[in-house]
């Protein structure tokens, strides 16, 4: 039995490396690559659109850095789709010069819904052609003065698809808005970062990012309505071998939970909404694997996989085999399997904890907060990551639906940059 033990946990941790090792090869690639550089060839016409859901307190910071675009304001026009609105979103963004339609429909509940009419509406009335490109952001974001104009490079590039470099509005605040915000640092810089001067694809991250009128067009609108839409959309894009394109000079900022509850319920969303795509798309990426040798098809489906399910199950069976060791007095199979788990969860931890300290190293200039929490955070980013274990076992047998989280940071890209102290 001990033979068996060993053999399991060896695989286990063979299975991980396999699948997650190229992950350690991206940060290498980030390191030593050289950057590509990216020049417009024309100056699109774009639509900016946004999906607010009662969030007069922090839409009209947003609209602002938008007006303030160095990028010429006759190419921009702002559409604001005020989704179910109990307050004054809509007069908020039609204060602060954007074209506003108000949705009211209660069954079908969502971003991807409200974006879906938000497209509608321009069809209508100006025609999906009318743009070269649509820019999504949501309400609480905040653009830096050159983020169209560095997204606008890398699409006038060739790519249909483009995604940004997602920092924070409130990254100092606790551990858990740290442990958001490093992780789309890191996912930034390591991960999209990697894709793109490797030539695969990157993937879209619920914000931040422009998409062609074409796919638009063919899509007839937004057509993605999985709890997740965003991975939903990049997962069909990359099956379909589109190659999602990521501009690093392209900053927003985002605000991020602060509160244990609303990030439990975010998370606990995600996690479904990941779920949903695997089984949707799943057997596709697996046919692209197979079939067309394709990495990125590989790299979103290590995305969707649940290696937190995967954690959980190693940590019950070696408990089970740990019990019945104890019951049957066989303590050398308890010594097994607590040092099996105690190894595993050390080595995650350790591993997440490599992650941490390179993304903050590499980006410790865009990390706006006090430098003895940029490393405090260090050490609390794996246990937040680790928070992931109930979250992915409560999302395989609870019924979730999309539940509003209350923004109030209301920040200028130039005073979140001015922001150590205060944090």
């Amino acid at each position: 039995m001990l033979n068996w033990i060993r053999g399991f946990n060896f695989f286990i941790l063979l299975l991980f490396s396999i699948c997650y090792l190229y992950q350690v090869v991206f940060v290498f690639i980030c390191w030593f690559s050289k950057k590509k550089t990216y020049e417009a060839k024309k100056l699109h016409r774009y639509a900016v659109l946004i999906s607010a859901r009662n969030e007069a307190e922090v839409i009209g910071e947003l609209l602002e850095s938008i007006h303030k675009q160095t990028y010429p304001s006759h190419l921009l026009d702002i559409y604001v789709v005020a989704d179910n609105c109990t307050d004054n979103t809509a007069q908020v963004a039609r204060e602060h010069r954007a074209i506003v339609v108000e949705r009211f429909d209660h069954v079908q509940v969502g971003k991807g819904y409200a974006l879906n009419y938000l497209f509608s509406q321009i069809e209508t009335q100006v025609g999906l052609e009318a743009y070269d490109g649509y820019m999504v952001f949501d309400a609480d974001n905040v653009l830096d003065e050159n983020y169209v104009m560095e997204m606008n490079k890398v699409f006038s590039n060739g790519y249909p698809v483009v995604t940004s470099y997602r920092n924070s509005k409130n990254y100092g605040s606790n551990w858990i808005s740290a442990g958001y915000a490093l992780w789309f640092l890191r996912e930034s810089r390591y991960l999209n970062g990697a894709r793109m001067r490797c030539g695969t694809s990157c993937a879209i991250s619920g914000t931040g990012f422009l998409v062609s009128s074409q796919i638009i067009k063919e899509n007839n609108g937004w057509k993605h309505h999985l709890l997740t839409e965003d991975i939903e959309f990049s997962t069909e894009n990359i099956i379909k071998g589109r190659v999602i394109g990521y501009c690093e000079k392209a900053v927003l900022y985002d605000e991020q939970p602060e509160q244990f509850k609303a990030s439990w319920n975010q998370r606990l969303r995600w996690s479904k909404g990941f779920y949903q795509v695997l089984g949707r798309y799943g057997g596709e990426l697996m046919g692209g694997i197979t079939r067309r040798h394709s990495f990125q098809c590989y790299d979103m489906l290590m995305t969707l996989a649940p290696a937190t399910l995967l954690t959980l199950f190693t940590i019950a069976v070696n408990g089970v085999f740990g019990f019945a060791g104890l019951l049957l007095g066989h303590m050398s199979w308890v010594a097994a399997t607590f040092r099996a788990i105690g190894s595993s969860l050390f080595g995650i931890y350790m591993s997440l904890l490599f992650f941490g300290i390179v993304t903050t190293i590499t980006e410790w200039k865009q990390i706006h907060c006090r430098g003895w929490k940029k490393i405090f955070y260090i050490f609390t980013f794996p246990i937040f990551i680790f928070t992931y274990i109930p979250i992915a076992v409560e999302a395989l047998f609870k019924k979730v639906t999309w539940v509003p989280i209350r923004h109030t940071v209301v920040k200028s890209a130039k005073e979140i940059r001015g922001q150590m102290d205060s944090y």
